[in-house]
């Protein structure tokens, strides 16, 4: 008897409760997954990535290569100075004429003894083509007594012939000018490649074996 009464007072409580979950738990699984914003600067890693999720705006979205390319062109154009400068500092013609300046008297009595590059990392100006046959450069160079600009000029008239040299000459820091070749040229038969002595021989043997074949007849 007791367990009706109990029954009968705790069924309209159930379904007053049932009906309210009913009602609730779809609002529960509703997700309002639009609302998620877009992730800004400095908010971590992105570990997932919602379909749904807010754009970016574009108007925030700027061309930061403007700012950067001129700086990426002055890199390079710096990068290649420094190449094709290298090249030129290590070439046999730089070698010559340093060994050429340090054995000459006139230049050691203006520089004093150990003449090196001024600076230590030189910059060697000018046109310096082996190809073409034209080496105009000037570089600065010291000693212990004091530096000076030290030009040097040569040209090949021919494509097989030899490097004349037309100008070497030392520029004080006073601003006068010696000319080192009064006392004869140095680089007379030093620039020419060893490629094409050996090229040269070869056909002056072959002229005087055809003039031998000639005399023969």
């Amino acid at each position: 008897m007791l367990s009706r009464v109990v029954r009968r007072r705790l069924a309209p409580i159930a379904r007053t409760s049932l009906s309210t979950e009913s009602r609730i738990a779809p609002t529960r699984c509703l997700q309002r997954r639009w609302l998620t914003p877009a992730p800004r600067p400095g908010d971590g890693p992105l570990m997932s990535r919602r379909a749904d999720r807010e754009l970016p705006d574009v108007a925030q979205i700027g061309f930061r290569w403007r700012r950067t390319m001129p700086i990426f062109v002055a890199l390079i154009a710096i990068a290649s100075a420094a190449m094709f400068n290298y090249q030129k500092s290590s070439s046999p013609v730089i070698a010559s004429t340093m060994y050429a300046l340090r054995t000459s008297p006139r230049a050691r009595e203006v520089l004093g003894e150990e003449i090196y590059f001024k600076h230590q990392i030189p910059y060697i100006h000018g046109e310096m083509n082996q190809m073409k046959g034209r080496i105009n450069i000037w570089f600065t160079v010291k000693g212990t007594r004091g530096w000076g600009t030290m030009r040097f000029v040569s040209n090949r008239p021919t494509h097989r012939g030899m490097f004349e040299t037309s100008e070497w000459s030392l520029e004080t820091e006073d601003g006068r000018t010696i000319n080192l070749l009064e006392g004869g040229d140095p680089f007379r038969g030093l620039l020419t490649d060893e490629d094409d002595q050996a090229f040269e021989a070869e056909e002056a043997s072959r002229r005087g074996f055809r003039q031998q074949g000639a005399l023969n007849r």
